[in-house]
């Protein structure tokens, strides 16, 4: 009945929001994948993956479109349904999809959608200060938020396609202020995707709340990629931050170990992964 309570006696229990908090202070890297059903959720929860993040990715990977745009919230409460029942292990988080959260009663009924029907643990939603209204009202109703900052795949029709951002030294000072601004309104982890080292490194730096990178350098808390593209069955041309791990292993079970502990260990991302 009690699940939470044995969990606290597991050798070694769920992950959870404290858990992250405290490998932030611990300086222990942390370890994120997507994943969009139970198979491969069961998978990277072997790997001790400790984030798993059923992202709107899913609208390229999945689906087959050009970018994340058309993927509704009842994709993403299916998807997350489906994964929720491969985990053990790793904490939950899943996506607001585009539109899904234009204003915060929006927002909050999309996000309570997300955790009841979808089993996330936590919800990520895209934007810098514009969206510190939203976060605050999600965090007054105990919702867990994951802010993302820097390249924002919802946006790519605005910004003019898939470009690193933060490159100018104003710009960057904005883009960590944003973040600043998002966990003192209530966000628990920020995403930063394709942004310069020392972006990543500055927010790292100047927030309590972990940070975690997709193309944002070596020195954030924590990294996380596309599953498909780890394991190197995404299709046309890769970001310049993926490492394929299935080339020098035989199965995807190891591919997805030895990504875990490269993570760990800070062998990745490599310079070569890297922006500046």
């Amino acid at each position: 009945m009690y699940t939470q309570l044995e969990q606290r006696s597991m050798a070694e229990p769920p992950v959870n929001v404290s858990t992250l908090r405290k490998m932030k202070q611990d300086g222990e890297p942390i370890a994120c994948l997507t994943a969009y059903d139970a198979s491969y959720a069961a998978l990277v929860d072997v790997a001790r993956t400790d984030l798993v993040l059923v992202g709107d990715s899913l609208g390229m990977v999945i689906q087959g479109h050009d970018t994340t745009v058309p993927v509704t919230v009842d994709d993403v409460v299916y998807h997350s349904r489906a994964v929720a029942r491969g985990l053990r292990h790793a904490f939950l988080v899943a996506d607001m999809p585009f539109m899904s959260y234009t204003n915060p009663g929006q927002a909050l009924d999309n996000a309570v959608r997300l955790m009841q029907e979808g089993g996330a643990m936590m919800i990520k939603l895209e934007g810098g200060a514009g969206q510190v209204e939203i976060v605050g009202h999600l965090a007054r109703h105990d919702i867990p938020v994951c802010a993302h900052l820097g390249l924002k795949p919802q946006s790519v029709h605005k910004i003019g396609g898939f470009k690193v951002q933060g490159r100018e030294p104003d710009q960057a000072r904005k883009m960590v202020d944003a973040a600043k601004c998002l966990q003192d309104a209530g966000a628990d982890i920020v995403l930063l995707e394709c942004v310069p080292n020392e972006v990543g490194q500055a927010a790292t730096g100047e927030l309590d709340v972990p940070v975690i990178g997709i193309g944002a350098g070596p020195h954030v808390d924590g990294q996380i990629l596309v599953l498909y593209d780890v394991l190197d069955i995404t299709r046309g041309r890769t970001p310049k931050f993926v490492q394929n791990f299935q080339k020098d292993h035989d199965s995807p079970l190891a591919a997805v170990q030895a990504y875990v502990l490269a993570v760990k260990n800070r062998t990745y991302p490599a310079p070569e992964h890297c922006f500046s």
